[in-house]
């Protein structure tokens, strides 16, 4: 259910399985390094490939915009689908493109079962939690030497209950493959234990409770509609030095009120591709390592629909 989507055909083309193993093939001095020295490629908000056409819209949002949901519908729901959607590739196609870290942003909707969560960015999927996480398992088991840094965010209508039923979920679905929290590991001490998965988890209560769960992984997110003042923000970040761990470089733009009332017809596909030759470019520019102004896990939109991933990739062969 998580990844079983159709994709247009500009995607499909540049969707391949190339580098579905690219972890695994690094140059075996890399396999040695921490995984936060490394470029790691990521999706920003990896699931709203399949956001659910008759969903509400989410709790979080204004009380504006769900009224204007309930009462317009058939105007409202379009405009916000095209401006939640970040990404055309299901899971799958996203880990077989090269993508090894995962936003996940998870919900219980207030009206669906007990126990049903699903993911959301101002609307909810159609994919369950629960299935995604099954998906995601598979396919570990086919890559056994390819790591993937899950980031469970948001909790939108969590309650504690739910939060020990998701992790009760996590360690049904994953078992041996998580990886405590303690030192960032290297691929060679992963691949030693038999661990492929690193699973974030923003609620440090719940954290505090599972060895299995590391605390969240900081996201440098610009919030910026135009590209050059997203970089102009990534580089301010820099400037500061990065984070001592794991942590998440977005190039992903974002629309605003403004924006979007001004372009009523376009969408965030529309705003995003134009601008991805000059996101790459600076892409190219980075370094990984443990260099104060190093980039570790960069973040994108619309996986597969440029050599994003590639880019990402390649930068690794700087270390050597």
């Amino acid at each position: 259910m998580g990844g079983q989507v159709s994709t247009s055909s500009s995607f499909q083309s540049l969707s391949c399985t190339t580098n579905a193993d690219w972890m695994s093939a690094l140059c075996p001095l890399l396999w040695d390094v921490p995984l936060h020295h490394l470029s790691i490629p990521g999706s920003h908000d990896t699931m709203t490939y399949c956001l659910n056409k008759k969903s509400p819209i989410s709790q979080t949002q204004s009380r504006l915009l769900r009224l204007l949901g309930k009462v317009l519908p058939c105007v409202t729901r379009p405009v916000v689908l095209r401006w939640s959607t970040t990404q055309v590739l299901g899971v799958t196609e996203q880990l077989d493109a090269g993508v090894r870290y995962l936003d996940l942003r998870v919900a219980h909707v207030l009206d669906g079962s007990e126990k049903n969560l699903y993911f959301v960015h101002m609307v909810y999927t159609s994919a369950l939690v629960e299935d995604t996480l099954t998906e995601i398992s598979e396919w570990l088991e086919n890559h056994p030497r390819e790591v993937v840094i899950l980031a469970c965010r948001n909790f939108e209508g969590m309650t504690q209950d739910l939060h020990e039923y998701l992790v009760a979920c996590i360690r049904n679905i994953f078992g041996d493959m998580l990886c405590p929290r303690g030192e960032v590991p290297t691929l060679n001490q992963l691949w030693s234990h038999g661990q492929q998965v690193i699973l974030s988890y923003e609620e440090e209560s719940v954290v505090s409770r599972h060895r299995e769960l590391w605390p969240g992984i900081p996201y440098w997110w610009g919030d910026q509609v135009k590209p050059q003042e997203l970089i102009r923000y990534l580089e301010r970040m820099k400037s500061c030095g990065r984070p001592g761990g794991l942590f998440v470089a977005g190039i992903n733009l974002t629309e605003n009120l403004a924006y979007v009332l001004g372009h009523p017809s376009e969408s965030l596909r529309k705003m995003t591709l134009p601008n991805l030759p000059y996101l790459s470019a600076w892409v190219r520019e980075q370094c990984p390592g443990p260099g104060a102004r190093c980039t570790n896990i960069i973040a994108g939109d619309f996986i597969g629909a440029d050599t994003f991933v590639d880019d990402v990739i390649r930068l690794n062969e700087k270390l050597l």
